[in-house]
């Protein structure tokens, strides 16, 4: 245990391999963390390079379980490790399963702006680039189901379910 600048004692944070903090509480299905020694569900290796085809693949398994925040790191490796060019695409991918995280877990107002804001960056990618469905995703589809969600969610203030609203990656 360490202590702040003031001497109260502070809890030790976890740690990987590397010295870096990372919190080894296990997870459920929603990403939210469990009490140490519970039974969580498996979580993403971070920092995996995937091909973008691997990528939305991957993702589409972990949403149709209802695992979106899984499926929020999948996209996030994309986002980090991708070209440039498609940094945005795949953030914006990366909101949108949060968005649908956020909904599933009750959080109205978060679920919903992730949702319009991931929807929004898809939007503009897509527009920018001249690309309107890369690695055969349904782009237009997506920035559809995304908005609608956001007024469901809204309008209905209530929790809905991972994997029946998961959305359709590919056309």
């Amino acid at each position: 245990m360490g202590s702040t600048s003031s001497g109260r004692p502070t809890a030790a944070r976890d740690r990987d391999s590397e010295g870096r903090a990372r919190n080894a509480r296990p997870r459920d299905g929603l990403g939210r963390p469990l009490p140490y020694g519970a039974d969580g569900v498996a979580r993403q290796p971070e920092g995996v390079v995937r091909t973008p085809d691997r990528t939305v693949a991957e993702a589409q398994e972990l949403l149709d379980a209802g695992r979106p925040f899984h499926a929020h790191e999948v996209f996030e490796d994309a986002w980090k490790s991708g070209p440039k060019e498609e940094r945005e695409l795949w953030r914006g991918l990366a909101q949108l399963a949060v968005g649908l995280t956020h909904s599933a877990r009750g959080n109205v107002t978060g679920g919903a702006r992730l949702l319009r804001r991931g929807a929004g960056a898809v939007e503009a990618w897509a527009a920018e680039s001249g690309r309107p469905g890369p690695y055969g995703m349904d782009l237009a589809g997506l920035i559809g189901w995304a908005r609608e969600l956001a007024g469901v969610v809204e309008r209905d203030e209530r929790t809905v379910d991972a994997a029946e609203r998961a959305p359709r990656l590919r056309g």
